[in-house]
């Protein structure tokens, strides 16, 4: 799906042996230790990432509230006095189904999820009608109004 490039600290030792990557154990210390499971985990997701890629949904809740989509560039219009535009960067796509659902796609874990977290902070949904920009897995919990 694409290729990474990621920069591990030095205390770890990476090798590349038949298309197996090692990780090998660094001098015991607290912090290496820690440093080397870092290394494994990037390194997880990275494969992961160029093999079968990233997805985070994204819907979006509220009367008037949708998105479109021109070239590389999202509009949104979330009940501001103003549409909001926002650049993808590179590595990350969007499609947009029924202008209230966004899929982001991309080999990058950490990108794909920025982006995400990005556009839910235009409107994060609200607690008394749910209305928003959510992930898709996400629950709201609801409060009652008042109550005349």
């Amino acid at each position: 799906m694409g290729e990474l490039n990621a920069i591990f600290p030095v205390e770890v030792p990476v090798s590349l042996d038949k298309g197996v990557i090692h990780v090998g154990s660094p001098k015991a210390t607290r912090q290496n230790r820690g440093y080397m499971g870092l290394t494994r985990a990037l390194l997880a997701n990275m494969v992961r990432g160029v093999t079968k890629g990233y997805e985070k949904k994204l819907e979006i809740n509220g009367v008037g509230y949708k998105c479109e989509q021109k070239g590389d560039t999202l509009v949104f219009a979330l009940g501001y006095s103003h549409p909001i535009e926002f650049a993808l960067p590179k590595g990350v796509k969007a499609k947009i189904e029924k202008q209230t659902q966004i899929t982001l796609t991309g080999a990058d874990r950490q990108a794909v999820g920025q982006v995400a977290a990005q556009i839910r902070g235009f409107r994060k949904p609200e607690p008394y009608k749910g209305k928003g920009v959510k992930y898709a897995d996400e629950t709201i919990r609801r409060k009652v109004g008042r109550q005349a």
